[in-house]
């Protein structure tokens, strides 16, 4: 596993890749190998500005790439559901966008913005997206979490938050969130009988603008990976014919163990209700798993 490289990525011709939050960070060489691979890359990111200059970085780097921006928005809803009646085929779904550190504040839908946007703007997206990703044979979501996830809790009492809010601790429950998700969504797939894959990844301290409005972000940049090393987790887990449903990735490509919160299928099952709830997203393909 170590000796993998992007260079190991397989011709990916007819496929098609949907990167949320692709226009810069991690998301961004990760919609670039895909494209370099032979793609079609969407890359999927609030800001056009952003978005535009990727899919130009793109195709100076891969001249002819097929790559093309569209704007999503995880937290808004409304968003997320434009972007995805605007889909018409996806094989590979990489929810990667986030935030993270932030003062507390709330989505448009009034949600603590960090479970909002990394957790149910991409459960939404997913449901949303499922019945195009069932369509294809060998379909992967990929959801990229964090070690970060271990000393996260989720309190169904307080999902907004509003006792005793702390940057760090949010920030830990969303890529909770994204863990238990990931695990869950593969044990409904596998129910179902489908071939859909969900993998989760840990890209370990790297130096994107995810935590921009963190007021360690200078000192944190002294030490953390570049985006292209970032990338690597989720590439491997996208493309690699190794990579197995339910496993979560990290740096150096080594095998995870989540933490034993992340791996409660009574916890997985209630935020996935929660979440139903909350979105109006119910991946009616797995009504009966």
């Amino acid at each position: 596993m170590m000796s993998w490289t992007p260079d190991s990525i397989p011709d990916l011709t007819g496929r098609t890749a949907i990167v949320t939050g692709a226009g810069s960070g991690i998301g961004l060489p990760t919609a670039l190998e895909l494209a370099r691979h032979g793609a079609r890359v969407v890359v999927a990111t609030r800001s056009a500005d952003k978005g535009g200059a990727a899919v130009a970085e793109i195709l100076r780097a891969v001249p002819g790439a097929r790559v093309s921006y569209a704007a999503l928005d995880l937290a808004d809803l409304a968003s997320v559901r434009r972007f995805a009646a605007g889909v018409d085929a996806v094989d590979l779904l990489i929810n990667n966008a986030g935030v993270a550190l932030v003062r507390r504040r709330e989505t448009k839908d009034g949600f603590e913005a960090q479970f909002g946007t990394n957790h149910l703007g991409h459960f939404a997206l997913t449901g949303l997206l499922l019945p195009l990703l069932l369509s294809s044979p060998g379909a992967r979501v990929v959801t990229v979490s964090s070690d970060a996830h271990a000393m996260g809790r989720i309190d169904f009492g307080d999902l907004g938050m509003e006792r005793g809010y702390g940057p760090m601790r949010a920030y830990g429950r969303s890529k909770l969130a994204n863990l238990l998700f990931t695990l869950e969504l593969q044990r409904r797939a596998e129910r179902a009988g489908v071939g859909l894959t969900s993998v989760a990844t840990h890209p370990g301290m790297t130096a994107t603008n995810i935590v921009k409005l963190a007021p360690l972000q200078p000192l944190l940049g002294l030490f953390m990976k570049p985006a292209t090393a970032g990338a690597l987790p989720s590439l491997y887990a996208a493309t690699s014919p190794a990579v197995r449903g339910g496993e979560f990735v990290g740096p150096g490509l080594k095998p995870l163990t989540p933490s034993e919160t992340a791996r409660s299928e009574e916890i997985a099952r209630r935020l996935w209700d929660v979440s139903t709830e909350l979105t109006g997203v119910r991946f009616e393909e797995f009504s009966s798993s």
